[in-house]
């Protein structure tokens, strides 16, 4: 430009030709301009002042540059060279407040291209020395701008120094941002986090510029904090365990408890995001700067509202808002509950769950059981509601009663029945059945079966009754007594044996019981399961209920009655001939006493030997 400025000068020095001299072809103009101009030892002395005028300019490296001009497309930078370089203004959108006079570095790409223009890059020149920068401003914690070029998972791509660093989410502000477009096409300050040298990953943080600012505006807030003092602040962030405010550069918590003093399920059914609402200073701590704030205490507690003509046996209405095992909590006002345990849902006395009752949301009405208005307590009842079933027990289940009956639980003992809600009942095991020997309920009926009982004893005190089930039918027992006298014989079944003996079914339904040496059979075998063999009655127990039998006995005494008869005859014979002896003592020789003498001792020998028989 300096250049074209000079010949522009010459110029206008410069006397006017004529015409003649136009069609001179060989006429040299610049030595008649200079000639008649400018002296020769004047030139040489222009030409050197105009050089030192220009820079050294070598292609291939990073000069810096002055803006002189600049428009829609193109910037126009001087870095002291015969003629001035044009950029796009595209490499220059990192910085949209780019400016004339501002110094820039750029990347001399040739001197002159084919237009004899000079061609520079801007780019380039910060992509060489970006790395460098980069790690220098690692190193002095120093603050730079980069351009937010779109969004990525979990972050943003910034363009710093031409290099594409990483924005984590986290690191945009000091509170969750919700939508990262807004800041996509920005240009914002930065600092340097993290450079993995290896894969030349660089990660930024937007967040950190603001967090030491943050750091003494929290020490300046929390230094002036008062407990009791109220502040105004903006919902932050909502957890599922509370929310956090902002207070103006310092953040404090409201835990979900001091949200309402109802019950809340979830944060969000009392606050939301961006919504700004005064709340009260509970405890902080200068240390950790944790400031725990209140929302409910703002207003008065719901128990000092509570009308004070409310008093015990009083009914109530409210919405159940919780449920356990053990029962169900029911508000009655907004922040007052009252608990309905399991054992006052129900007059019954078997165990049962809460949730067989009533669920969350369920509206009820209950009795006051007790209140007490210092420790905010109140325990109310579902049953109260109906009349005690046991007030007249006596008469509507009077002794000798029969009803019917649901079975609710079992016992090694005995049955547990439930002839209605609350009156529950026994069922010893010896009084399911007069002639079954029952080792566990389970093999008589089975839970939430129907059963017909009879009522034996009222045990009023322990709300408890004694039930029979046998006893609704006649006592077997007395007919039995007829039928299996001593010594009766009556086939049977071996239903089971163990080491004492074995269990033998009768006619009638009714058992009998052997020991192993009854059950050997005639050869000598021993009895097995689901054999059927005769049995003979040895002994019959009305009172215990028992019948002892024997197989064996049967053979054994069938034995013995021959044996007992063949004795008979031998003695009946032995009798005759001693009658016949002695009617002929007389004629008795000396032959004859002798042979008398051997038959006596004969008949005593027997005789002996009956009486160790028997």
């Amino acid at each position: 430009m300096q250049v074209e400025l000079a010949q522009e000068e010459t110029k206008k020095a410069a006397p006017v030709a004529t015409t003649s001299a136009e069609a001179d072809d060989n006429f040299d103009w610049e030595a008649y301009a200079n000639d008649d101009v400018i002296p020769a030892s004047e030139k040489e002395e222009l030409v050197n002042r105009y050089a030192e005028t220009l820079s050294s300019v070598v292609e291939k490296e990073v000069v810096e540059g002055t803006v002189i001009s600049m428009n829609k497309r193109e910037v126009v930078v001087n870095i002291g060279y015969k003629s001035d370089g044009i950029i796009s203004l595209n490499e220059f959108r990192y910085d949209p407040e780019l400016k004339v006079g501002d110094k820039v570095e750029v990347y001399v790409e040739t001197q002159e291209d084919k237009k004899g223009q000079l061609t520079l890059s801007h780019k380039k020149a910060r992509a060489l020395r970006s790395w460098d920068r980069v790690n220098a401003a690692l190193e002095n914690d120093e603050i730079i701008k980069g351009f937010v070029k779109c969004r990525t998972k979990g972050g943003m791509i910034v363009d710093v120094f031409g290099i594409e660093a990483f924005l984590p989410g986290s690191q945009i502000d000091v509170k969750p941002i919700r939508d990262y477009d807004i800041y996509v096409g920005k240009t914002m300050e930065f600092k340097v986090v993290k450079i993995n040298q290896e894969f030349k990953n660089v990660v930024v943080s937007h967040k950190a510029l603001i967090e030491a600012e943050l750091e003494q505006q929290k020490k300046d807030i929390i230094s002036k904090l008062e407990k009791g003092q109220v502040l105004e602040g903006t919902v932050k962030n909502i957890t599922s365990y509370g929310v956090f405010i902002d207070l103006g550069g310092v953040d404090g918590l409201i835990h979900i408890t001091d949200l309402s003093w109802g019950r809340v399920n979830h944060p969000n059914e009392i606050v939301e995001l961006d919504q700004k609402l005064n709340v009260v200073i509970l405890d902080f701590d200068d240390e950790k700067k944790r400031i725990a704030l209140g929302l409910k205490q703002l207003t008065p507690h719901p128990w000092d509202a509570l009308s004070a003509d409310l008093k015990v046996g009083d009914r109530v209405k409210g919405k159940v808002v919780v449920m356990a095992d053990y029962g169900a909590f029911v508000e009655i006002a907004p922040g007052v509950e009252g608990l309905i345990h399991v054992s006052e849902m129900s007059w019954s006395q078997h165990l049962r769950s809460a949730q067989d009752f009533m669920k969350v949301g369920d509206e009820v009405e209950a009795v006051v059981l007790t209140l007490d208005r210092d420790e905010r307590k109140m325990s109310l009842g579902i049953k109260q509601l109906k009349n005690d079933p046991w007030q007249n027990i006596e008469e509507k289940y009077a002794v000798g009663t029969k009803h019917k009956a649901i079975v609710r639980n079992f016992t090694n003992f005995g049955v547990f029945v439930e002839i209605e809600e609350g009156v529950d009942g026994l069922i010893h095991i010896s009084d399911l059945s007069w002639t079954k020997k029952v080792k566990h309920p389970a093999e008589f009926t089975q839970i939430g079966a129907d059963i017909d009982v009879v009522v034996l004893e009222i045990d009023k005190d322990n709300r408890r009754l004694s039930l029979g089930h046998k006893q609704l039918e006649e006592n077997p027992w007395d007919v039995f007594e007829t039928i299996f006298t001593v010594d009766s014989i009556h086939e049977g079944t071996i239903t089971e044996i163990f080491d004492k003996g074995a269990v033998i079914a009768l006619p009638y339904g009714v058992e009998g019981f052997a020991t192993p040496r009854h059950l050997v059979k005639e050869d000598g075998s021993q009895a097995k399961v689901d054999e059927k063999l005769p049995f003979k009655v040895i002994e019959f127990n009305k009172g215990a209920k028992r019948i002892i039998l024997s197989h064996s006995r049967i053979f054994e005494d069938e034995q013995k009655a021959t044996d007992n008869a063949k004795k008979k005859d031998e003695a009946s014979a032995t009798k005759k001939a001693v009658k016949k002896v002695k009617e002929k003592l007389e004629k008795t020789t000396l032959g004859d006493i002798t042979e008398l003498a051997a038959l006596k001792d004969q008949m005593e020998a027997r005789e002996e030997e009956e009486k160790n028989n028997n």
